[in-house]
């Protein structure tokens, strides 16, 4: 059979997404390459993720609006986000508070679930495992909207449109939630009339906003204009392929775009994953090569590693690429993008983490990122030299200390995956977009048995 139809996708659409547990400054690079593209668009998770873009002395944190705002771009919030409305037109009156115009310019799914008042009650009700340990969600109610989503009694921004159906829709549901709250948990019941109230000035501010973004997406790139795709959260807590039960509530990595969108992930040309140059977690969960004493703390005093929705200190630790290369085989990652490689400098020894104890490493080619992380995982490390210049100012990879340089390069031999962009700074312009790529150039060094560390 032969077939010679034209090729549907051109590919020249981008997607960003973080390949650890989130955090990994995905917001200053979608603002750094958003002035490549006509449309940035958010297509999973909720308000519990915080994407923090400095531009001189001024500092913007968005929860729902994608950061490509700051360079006016069209932003389009896709049907697989669940909308704390709320939160939402906050970050929208600060926006105009602070002189930049949005109108025209921010688009929400008919089909995005929108966050309840009895969702968060619920979600802090429920943050605890059958074993009596919390999960550690942000308590915003992400968890429970989506399972509402599933359990299909949800409410969708579109029902902000026809006002009546939506709030017919709210009384069925504060009616349920109110009998789990008052049978299950003994908690005070919800009235209906103020939040009623609330959503009826949500809806006045919204509706015009609302429409069937796959038409909008689809109508974009008939015109031939690109588009950036980004992910919240990391790959490593995606709901089904993450450190599961410590994991959110949606698809994270790249996978989660078709449905979150309705947009074909095969017109997506490069997937971008985002990673620290060490670790960092949020909240409850496994990390094996976590830090928890004075190098810990000082990576978290050099990285400045605080939440930017929770404000919460984030754990911190070395590097680990046994999790880092099954996050990248995952989720079709064509390139790495490495941030906060400055926060190393001054480190006199670097370890890196290639494998687990009784389960492979990545020098001997074999073993399985484990399903199970309820178990201890005792991380194997190599030792490398670190680097005492700063990479701060340095605007090109031959500007970086040789130590630095291996480093990277030693990352990219491990994954098998290359590396675009590094980031030396918070600012926009501390970045190094590299042309071409640092590549693949073989197997990883040769390094002694005694640097190899259980």
């Amino acid at each position: 059979m032969s077939f010679d139809a034209k090729k549907k996708h051109s590919g020249r659409h981008f997607c960003v997404v973080g390949v650890q547990w989130g955090d990994e400054g995905k917001g200053k690079i979608v603002d750094a390459l958003s002035s490549d593209f006509d449309a940035v668009v958010r297509y999973q998770g909720g308000a519990n993720a915080g994407h923090t873009v400095l531009i001189g002395e001024e500092e913007f944190i968005f929860h729902l609006v994608p950061s490509g705002i700051l360079e006016g771009k069209t932003c389009v919030i896709g049907n697989g986000v669940v909308m704390d409305v709320a939160t939402f037109i906050e970050e929208l009156d600060e926006l105009k508070a602070r002189g930049l115009d949005y109108e025209d310019r921010i688009w929400i799914s008919e089909r995005a679930h929108l966050v309840m008042p009895y969702h968060r009650v619920l979600d802090r009700l429920q943050d605890v495992g059958s074993n009596g340990a919390r999960i550690g969600t942000t308590l915003r109610g992400i968890g429970p909207c989506y399972t509402d989503k599933v359990a299909r009694r949800g409410i969708r921004a579109g029902d902000l449109v026809d006002f009546a159906r939506f709030e017919a829709l709210l009384h069925e549901n504060v009616e349920h939630f109110n009998r789990v709250f008052r049978d299950l948990h003994g908690e005070k019941e919800l009235e209906v009339a103020p939040i009623l109230a609330e959503y009826r000035e949500h809806a006045d501010r919204l509706r015009d906003r609302i429409c069937n973004i796959t038409d909008l997406l689809w109508e974009i790139d008939g015109r031939g204009e690109g588009i950036l795709f980004e992910g919240a959260q990391g790959a490593l807590l995606d709901i089904d392929l993450g450190s599961y039960p410590y994991v959110t509530s949606s698809n994270t990595s790249f996978l989660g775009l078709g449905p979150g969108t309705g947009f074909s992930p095969r017109a997506v040309g490069t997937v971008a994953g985002i990673t620290k140059a060490y670790t960092t977690r949020v909240g409850e969960g496994p990390f094996p090569t976590e830090l928890d004493d004075d190098l810990g703390e000082e990576l978290r005093r050099a990285g400045s590693e605080f939440g930017a929705t929770t404000g919460r200190p984030r754990r911190c630790g070395w590097l680990d690429l046994f999790a880092l290369r099954y996050a990248i085989r995952f989720g079709d990652i064509d390139t790495l993008v490495i941030t906060k490689l400055d926060v190393l400098d001054g480190f006199e020894k670097l370890r890196i983490g290639v494998g687990y104890e009784g389960i492979g490493d990545i020098q001997g080619g074999g073993g399985s990122f484990p399903a199970d992380l309820e178990r201890e995982l005792k991380p194997i490390y190599i030792d490398m030299p670190g680097w005492t210049e700063p990479t701060a100012n340095c605007r090109k990879y031959e500007d970086l200390p040789i130590e630095a340089q291996k480093y990277l390069e030693f990352i990219v031999n491990a994954t098998q995956c290359p590396i675009s962009i590094l980031s030396v700074g918070k600012e926009r312009s501390q970045m190094i977009r590299l042309d071409p790529w640092l590549g693949v150039s073989g197997g990883l060094p040769e390094l002694p048995v005694e640097t190899k560390i259980s």
